[in-house]
């Protein structure tokens, strides 16, 4: 060629569809111009990574930046997905002091993460506890990826439940933006009964967070908003079912004509109620872990394709709200960031499953339900060069090696064996992460806009 491209990444290419051994993604600018095998086209750079493998950076679905310190999370959050190999970010919107709940406060956050994030992010929206249905119109034409409504209440103000001639309204306005509305889905009622009981008993010791959060308060919610997903024609999506039920539930609704989705985070693959009697506070989260059999079930129905997409559901509390023997005290939430490239990719790798799954379900399908494929999460020509390089081996996750804030950095994942780590993450086309630090600055990440 008589004009090189910009960069050549080589490696083993992996897409959702197929392994490329002795392959390459050729870079012209911050889009992917060439993928091939074999010997390269002459680039300004090359950069061969030899058998490790390069697959597309991963697009994360669900996470929260600002749950607990605000707008300023964005920067420490985003830092740790650099180096997980999250390229793509979907940020909750129950963000401290106040949630996203109209387009004054949305241009706000954008701001935030222009100036701020060091990957690219797609943000959510929601509604306030009442007389909040009138913003939908504007928060969808701002360009936010998905709405997010709650069951549960955790907060009245920064995340609230919504009752249910509310919710449908809400779905109701949704269904006319074509845009999805993702769904925290426990049964208050069922959770605060068993939660007072066990107080009254005196159980406050970790297993009884399962035990006051049981499959049924997920179950009932998911019937709730699914019906309503059936009488209006919004996209209900769970946004994290800890249960393959979930899934089922979402695959029955579909055949009668609703549009109906669910995800999986990477926890409800691979913790059960064993860990967080191990970890207490630091393996809280909501829905709780299951057994193992589920945990199989879970995989069943991933293999079995019902699942639309894994996340991390990432929550990163201060280390001291996850201390204490009081596990209802205790913040509900787990850092997932920057070990979610290395544990999906471990996952698969111990039951025997392709790799082209990772670029399936935390790529490929996050991008797609958020409106962000094709130009997010593939490797296509035309495609923002997000690339995530894995490099196998025998290694063991530190949360010394976090690169969040210092009273965020610890992990329930810590001191897990895993079969890879992320030795190189690029930001459309841009290292941003070595495989030790990251290389990246504050605003190198973009706001990026739902495009369908």
């Amino acid at each position: 060629m008589s004009t090189p491209f910009d960069r050549v990444v080589r490696g083993t290419v992996v897409t959702s569809s197929a392994v490329h051994p002795g392959g390459y993604v050729a870079i012209r600018g911050e889009t992917i111009a060439a993928i091939g095998q074999g010997e390269p086209p002459p680039a300004a750079e090359t950069i061969d990574h030899g058998e490790d493998l390069v697959l597309p950076g991963l697009v994360d679905g669900h996470m929260h930046t600002s749950s607990s310190t605000g707008w300023p999370g964005i920067e420490t959050a985003t830092r740790c997905a650099a180096a997980g190999g999250v390229t793509t970010c979907c940020d909750m919107p129950y963000d401290v002091p106040k949630p996203v709940t109209d387009l004054a406060i949305l241009t706000d956050k954008i701001g935030w993460v222009e100036r701020t994030a060091h990957v690219d992010m797609a943000l959510y929206g929601t509604i306030t506890k009442t007389g909040g249905v009138d913003a939908i119109p504007e928060l969808a034409a701002g360009g936010i990826s998905a709405f997010k409504l709650s069951t549960y209440e955790y907060d009245a103000v920064r995340f609230p439940r919504i009752d249910h001639p509310t919710m449908l309204a809400a779905f109701r306005a949704i269904a006319g933006t074509g845009l999805p509305v993702a769904i925290h889905n426990e049964d208050q009622e069922l959770v605060e009964r068993l939660t007072a009981q066990a107080r009254a008993e005196g159980r406050v010791d970790p297993i009884m967070h399962c035990r006051t959060r049981p499959p049924l308060a997920e179950t009932m919610a998911d019937l709730e908003i699914f019906e309503m997903a059936l009488e209006t024609g919004a996209h209900v999506h769970i946004a994290h079912s800890s249960l393959a039920r979930g899934f089922e539930l979402a695959e029955l609704f579909r055949g009668q004509g609703a549009k109906t989705t669910g995800e999986a985070c990477i926890q409800y693959l691979c913790m059960t109620e064993d860990d967080i009697v191990r970890l207490k506070g630091f393996g809280k989260c909501n829905p709780p872990f299951r057994s193992a059999a589920e945990v199989e079930r879970m995989w069943g129905a991933l293999v079995a394709d019902k699942i639309a997409y894994v996340s991390t559901d990432h929550a990163p509390w201060p280390i001291e709200r996850k201390r204490g023997d009081d596990i209802f005290a205790c913040g509900a939430g787990l850092t997932g960031l920057q070990s979610f490239a290395p544990l999906m990719f471990s996952l698969l790798e111990e039951r025997g499953l392709s790799p082209t799954l990772m670029a399936t379900y935390c790529a490929e399908r996050s991008a797609q339900l958020h409106g962000l494929w094709p130009r997010k999460g593939a490797l296509r020509i035309g495609s923002d060069a997000d690339l995530v390089v894995m490099q196998r081996g025998d290694f063991v996750f530190d949360e010394a090696s976090l690169v969040d804030r210092p009273e965020m950095c610890w992990s329930a994942y810590h001191g897990r064996r895993m079969r890879a780590r992320v030795a190189a993450t690029y930001l459309r086309g841009r290292q941003i992460w070595d495989g030790a630090q990251v290389l990246s600055q504050p605003g190198d990440g973009r706001f990026v806009r739902r495009a369908g």
